[in-house]
């Protein structure tokens, strides 16, 4: 068991942001879990759980829910952020006066900043400078299982090898596996992409159109994926391992996903909006959607199906209407030469 002097702030109390607290706890490290609702804080403190995004998993020892984000930020180890992506630029400014010399920043969202498409550590960078050690958390990781313990391995990617380093160290242990990598590029692109692909895999199995093709949009989503990649300078191998081929698939094919339940719903004729206020969290893929076809365009890169879930949620394309356009494509060799 890992067991360290310095206190973890984790910034964000959804499911993802305590199931990482929890992960942490276990291995014996002291969290300071932020939450802004001051109520939450006191419901969570109260009876040792998250009730509101994880109920009857209980808090193991060391966890400390608190409404004071300085305090959480100061409180001496790395700090990891697990806010939504369109809040991340926020957090880490709102972070950037609170920092100690060396203090590193971690986080666990998934996304591009919105309106810019740029990846989340050039935000980070931008907001701290370049001397802060920053890292990404991704990978196939649904929170409550997570949370409950069960099995579950993770990337952990920063240009600073010790930085990266030190946030697996304390999140490894037990059931949970944590990899590091130097390609935050790669890292970050694949845990963004797959959200998009995740809604049009949800779609075509909302409409009923067979493991087939579900089998097919996965694999040519990853070639979609694959491309931007090397647009961008990603490592192919980290596409095809936790960061990208894993994330992909569990998100594509798991019902906890929001993105899967998102292209569900559309799959089955409703609108977008209801479908997102029925899901009652932020569905990742909606915003996803419109950077990555921002990138697509920027780079030249062909991605035909994140076009599409971008048409149907942006420009209220019909589902129907969209498949066709895709089966309609003209016959090509599998790989590009």
């Amino acid at each position: 068991m890992n067991r360290v002097e310095s206190a973890i702030g984790v910034l964000g109390a959804g499911s993802w942001g305590t199931a990482l607290a929890m992960q942490l706890a276990r291995n014996g490290q002291s969290v300071a879990l932020w939450a802004r609702d001051s109520g939450h804080v006191a419901d969570m403190a109260g009876s040792g759980c998250n009730a509101r995004y994880l109920p009857g998993i209980e808090f193991p020892p060391g966890i400390t829910p608190t409404d004071d984000f300085e305090s959480a930020v100061r409180a001496g180890g790395p700090v990891l952020i697990a806010a939504p992506s369109h809040a991340f630029a926020a957090t880490v400014e709102r972070v950037a006066p609170y920092l100690a010399s060396g203090q590193g920043v971690a986080w666990a969202c998934k996304g591009f900043e919105p309106g810019t498409g740029r990846l989340l550590h050039e935000v980070a960078q931008s907001a701290l400078g370049e001397q802060v050690p920053l890292a990404a958390i991704t990978g196939p990781s649904f929170a409550g299982e997570v949370a409950r313990g069960l099995p579950t391995a993770v990337t952990i990617a920063g240009f600073d090898e010790s930085f990266a380093a030190d946030v697996a160290r304390r999140l490894h242990g037990g059931a949970f596996r944590a990899y590091t990598s130097a390609d935050m590029v790669g890292a970050e692109l694949g845990g963004a992409v797959k959200n998009v692909l995740a809604v049009a895999t949800g779609i075509i199995d909302g409409m009923g159109l067979g493991d087939n093709a579900r089998a097919a949009l996965i694999t040519r989503g990853l070639a979609e994926m694959m491309r931007l990649g090397a647009a961008m300078g990603a490592r192919p191998e980290t596409l095809t391992g936790l960061a990208g081929i894993g994330d992909l698939v569990l998100t594509c094919t798991g019902d906890q996903s929001r993105n899967r339940r998102l292209g569900l719903a559309l799959g089955h004729g409703a609108d977008v909006e209801t479908a997102v206020r029925e899901i009652g969290q932020v569905v990742e893929g909606v915003g996803t959607s419109a950077e990555v076809r921002r990138l697509s365009k920027a780079h030249d890169v062909s991605m035909p199906i994140s076009r599409e879930v971008y048409g149907i949620i942006h420009q209220r394309l019909d589902p129907e209407a969209c498949l066709r356009r895709l089966l309609a494509r003209d016959q090509k060799p599998e790989h590009d030469a």
